[in-house]
């Protein structure tokens, strides 16, 4: 599935089960919440805080989904076409970046 693909689900979904998008100022909120839903496993899976008990079924994937269906709620309700912006990104860092993370000892 590409990004397109996704933005059209997510909005299929929200048609068909979420009566309307909330609005920016929410969804913004709720990325920032589901964001630091993973910064909460990562931090205590992988970084140096201890794994609570009550953290330690928590699903990696399925957070960053929230993530992910956040932001392709935000991009359609704002008229972004992600898909495009993202080649457009993606594009704009291999030319920009190539070279400098070859040559970055601290990489090596």
């Amino acid at each position: 599935m590409n990004i397109q693909d996704a933005q059209k689900q997510v909005d299929d979904w929200i048609k068909n089960h979420g009566v309307r998008y909330f609005n920016e100022l929410t969804n913004m909120a709720q990325l920032t919440e589901e964001v630091g839903e993973v910064a909460r496993i990562i931090a205590r899976r992988y970084g140096e805080q201890s794994e609570k008990e009550s953290d330690k079924n928590k699903d990696l994937g399925e957070e960053l989904a929230d993530v992910m269906f956040v932001v392709l709620c935000l991009a359609n309700q704002t008229g972004v076409n992600l898909q495009e912006a993202f080649d457009k990104k993606l594009d704009l860092k291999t030319k920009r970046d190539h070279d400098r993370h070859h040559n970055n000892e601290k990489l090596k």
